[in-house]
């Protein structure tokens, strides 16, 4: 049989255990119009594992499916030193999606692996790189605003 102009399919393992999902969204997260990556090293040297997340809030079933199916194709042309070994990355897929152009979604899903893997954020990729903790954990940083409110106490 003849191959009729396919590209080669990159292996790659899929994230499918909540834990694996839950530790990836500890690492760094980089958004797009289309979607979120996160990333996080595993401390080993294993191959890519990639998972993949779509709301309800995107839509039906169908309109959920073809933006997991866009995704997975997105990561299955990217080239091959764009995802680094020993890595878990998450997808999660927005309603943009549907709508982006394909080759925009793959540009947009190239600098957000640049973004991810910059030498900037390596400083940040034990805390998640986002919100606004300051470097505490997020159960200390606490509402500014909780603080304000409070009343000094009378001795």
């Amino acid at each position: 049989m003849r191959d009729r102009g396919r590209l080669p399919v990159i292996a790659m393992e899929r994230l499918t255990r909540r834990t694996d999902f839950r530790a990836a969204s500890s690492g760094v997260r980089s958004a797009v119009s289309a979607f979120v990556l996160q990333a996080r090293p595993r401390g080993d040297h294993g191959g890519v594992r990639v998972g993949f997340t779509v709301s309800r809030q995107v839509g039906n079933a169908v309109e959920r499916n073809r933006v997991r199916r866009r995704l997975r194709e997105i990561v299955r042309l990217a080239p091959g030193g764009a995802m680094r070994d020993g890595h878990d990355y998450v997808l999660i897929g927005r309603r943009a999606a549907l709508a982006l152009p394909f080759d925009e979604m793959k540009r947009e899903f190239g600098a957000a692996l640049h973004r991810i893997h910059s030498p900037d954020t390596a400083a940040e990729r034990g805390r998640g790189a986002t919100g606004g903790s300051r470097g505490r954990p997020l159960h200390e940083a606490g509402s500014p605003r909780a603080k304000s409110r409070q009343k000094p106490r009378k001795a």
